[in-house]
């Protein structure tokens, strides 16, 4: 099943970091697969060098936007 995002529930790891008062390095690990229960699949990807992760696998990581800082 294919889902569908608008664009602003689309970001980088460096964004959502940001947003989420989190590391990028953090993240990173996650999307390579060395954090256990972490995102799952659709909720990253890598695009060239870049990895992309979704609001929704944010949310059910870290909570809502902006509670943890």
């Amino acid at each position: 099943m294919k889902l569908k995002f608008e664009l602003d529930d689309i970001m980088t790891t460096q964004e959502a970091a940001e947003r989420w008062n989190v590391t990028a390095d953090a993240l990173k690990q996650n999307c390579r697969g060395r954090v256990k229960n972490g995102f799952k699949e659709g909720e990253f990807r890598k695009s060239g060098k870049m990895w992309l992760v979704t609001r929704q696998g944010m949310e059910r990581l870290y909570g809502e936007e902006g509670a943890n800082s």
